[in-house]
């Protein structure tokens, strides 16, 4: 599987790949939510957002989307740090290590920019991404969490996780 920042071509398939994957879990999506999901042409003209593709057929299996150096995406990060967003994997390829290889690739993004920690957002619903999380070594932070305002008068609580970035640390190959 070969990760890198996605292409202009692409951005409308990335879009509906990550809308694919977010509304297979989870049907309800309000629509204002949806859009965002499908604006990955904003993602990239302000931040970085990273594809999977498969090597085999060139496939695009998954997408995360990360801040620029030096900059933040969420309301969890802290100077530092780097976040990350919108972790997706194609519903057909579920199961075959996408989201941890996106994952470990933010991961190895962060030792190279030289952060602390590597922190993220999930909500309380996003079992099987909270599973992936505790799986490659990250911990709840738990004094990050609560509710948040994602439109005026809208609010959602969030998880928050966070993988230390310390010498001593290592990238679980889990």
């Amino acid at each position: 599987m070969l990760i890198r920042l996605v292409h202009h071509d692409e951005l409308e398939a990335v879009g509906r790949l990550t809308a694919a994957a977010y509304t297979s879990d989870y049907p309800d999506l309000p629509a204002d939510y949806l859009a965002s999901l499908i604006d990955v042409a904003g993602r990239a003209a302000r931040d970085e957002v990273w594809v999977a593709e498969r090597r085999s057929d060139r496939a695009l299996v998954g997408t995360v989307w990360t801040p620029r150096e030096g900059q933040t995406i969420s309301a969890v990060a802290r100077p530092g740090e780097l976040d990350f967003r919108l972790l997706a994997t194609a519903p057909d390829a579920r199961g075959l290590g996408v989201g941890a290889a996106l994952t470990r690739h933010v991961l190895q993004l962060g030792r190279e920019r030289g952060v602390s920690q590597v922190v993220m957002n999930s909500g309380p619903e996003m079992l099987g991404a909270h599973a992936l999380y505790a799986k490659l070594g990250f911990a709840r932070l738990s004094e990050r969490e609560g509710p948040i305002e994602v439109a005026p008068g809208r609010f959602i609580e969030i998880y928050a996780f966070g993988y230390p970035l310390g010498a001593a640390s290592s990238i679980s190959a889990a």
